[in-house]
């Protein structure tokens, strides 16, 4: 079999309505499968008014709007219609990629095993983390139970680095988990793209140091370790500014939380490339992402990073030579270690600028059509697996 016989049913809660990392890799997947001759049918929740076109066909799904304070924008896929399953009918897919365990996902997985189809599953965030950053810690062990559940059901797993495999096998989410990494667009990520007037204009001196966050402005990518670590810097008088790339609901209690900091509000495209390259120190405190595009597009555009010790930025971020990581914790010490290390770079330029330089040189490997075909070829073996 080959990559022209695929016929492929991908399901996602969110494949083009928020911008997100997870998104953004899978219209990427979506336009290599297509160019390799894949036929591809996308399932996800539309939307009026979505942030960006759609790669591929893209069919509608029952959806609401996600009945979680502050999270509003994103909607709660809600099933198979049966407009929906007709579709599939019509399409006759040979294989089965989801990408979110949300209900939809899991009418998907029960329509692909009926089918005695192969089922694929990608991993895009440690959704078992999340309850805790809305007060509902306690659901902790149910909600990884779910996911278990619905991963082992799947013929194969892929995850973006060899520290979430590893972190899966652990909790006994599957065996046969292959990495898809992700991969960095250097037209757009490049140390080139810095920009001192852009600095000038939002409030940053040409020999200030910008520590920068960028991302979603939710509380689970620890914006409250964030701020608790600039909080422990103006403390020691460690010199330094705060650049926000990004939008959303938390945005407010953010700026509360860091008097002072210039927020320049969602970026894309160009404009995020030369955001990014405009600041000095990039801090990523989240647990909670698979990979984290973001620490990649940073090490890009040479900015050391300084990062949680997770499976977001583990595989990615060479200790002592690109950045730091940080073992993260539930108290104080996590703020701490970061602001040490944080400290170490505000107060070196030599060492930030050899662990920039070095964090792009690193960036280079990171082909998109490569890391792709690592997810077609999984399709094709679990055919060959099933005999197909």
């Amino acid at each position: 079999m080959e990559a022209k016989d695929l016929r492929i049913a991908l399901f996602s809660g969110n494949y083009n309505y928020t911008r997100d990392g997870a998104n953004q890799a899978l219209n990427r997947l979506a336009e290599y499968l297509l160019r390799q001759g894949a036929a591809l049918r996308v399932y996800a929740p539309v939307v009026d008014r979505p942030d960006f076109e759609p790669t591929g066909d893209l069919v509608g799904v029952p959806n609401i709007r996600m009945p979680v304070k502050n999270r509003g924008e994103y909607r709660l896929p809600l099933g198979l219609s049966a407009a929906n399953r007709e579709d599939l009918e019509t399409f006759a897919p040979n294989i089965v990629h989801l990408s979110s365990p949300d209900p939809t996902g899991h009418a998907a997985l029960k329509w692909a095993e009926q089918h005695k189809l192969p089922i694929l599953a990608s991993v895009h965030t440690r959704f078992e983390t999340y309850p805790r950053y809305y007060g509902l810690g306690f659901l902790e062990p149910a909600v990884e139970g779910i996911l278990r559940r619905f991963y082992n059901r799947c013929d194969a797993l892929v995850a973006p680095s060899q520290s979430q495999i590893e972190e899966l096998k652990a909790q006994g989410m599957h065996e046969d988990i292959t990495i898809w990494s992700r991969g960095v667009d250097r037209t757009v990520f490049d140390p080139s793209k810095r920009d001192l007037e852009w600095r000038r204009a939002h409030g940053l001196a040409d020999d200030d140091v910008a520590i920068v966050f960028l991302g979603r402005l939710v509380m689970e990518k620890g914006l409250d370790v964030f701020a608790d670590t600039v909080v422990e810097l103006r403390k020691r008088q460690v010199p330094h500014k705060v650049l926000v790339i990004g939008d959303g609901p938390a945005r407010g209690w953010f700026e509360k939380a860091l008097p002072g900091g210039s927020f320049v509000g969602f970026q894309t495209g160009a404009d995020l490339g030369r955001a990014l390259a405009s600041g000095d120190i990039f801090f990523n405190p989240s647990i909670t992402e698979t990979f984290g595009n973001v620490t990649l597009e940073a090490l890009a555009s040479g900015l050391p990073v300084v990062a949680a010790g997770a499976t977001g930025a583990a595989s990615i971020v060479t200790e002592g030579e690109t950045g730091f990581l940080i073992s993260p914790s539930k108290d104080e010490a996590f703020a701490k270690g970061c602001a040490d290390a944080l400290a170490r770079y505000c107060t070196d330029d030599a060492l930030r600028r050899a662990h920039g330089a070095a964090g792009e040189k690193a960036a280079r490997a990171y082909s998109w059509d490569a890391i792709n075909q690592a997810v077609l070829d999984t399709y094709l073996r679990l055919m060959a697996q099933r005999g197909k």
